[in-house]
């Protein structure tokens, strides 16, 4: 499934991959990603590398860890900070 010898990187490549299920509702909203070990058998990647994948899927809001929990869909947009009525 991955493509060591292609133009686009692995981690990207494992990046998409997520992405994709994540928007064909296959991991919904809510539920935890694969852990970096379950990702590591499926895709025969460094942790190292699936950590990249992981946190282009963080930087583009549509992941977050829970500590404790794993790494969990959230909705796009998503912001942990909370405007109130009157604050900049």
């Amino acid at each position: 499934m991955i493509d060591r010898e292609g133009p686009i990187p692995p981690y990207r490549q494992v990046a998409n991959a997520l992405r994709a299920r994540i928007l064909a509702g296959e991991i919904p909203v809510g539920r935890r990603i694969p852990s970096l070990v379950e990702l590591e058998g499926e895709f025969g990647l460094a942790r190292d590398t699936l950590r990249k994948a992981v946190q282009v899927l963080k930087d583009e809001g549509l992941v977050e860890t829970v500590s404790g929990m794993g790494i969990y869909v959230i909705e796009p947009n998503y912001s942990r900070r909370r405007v109130r009525p009157g604050s900049p």
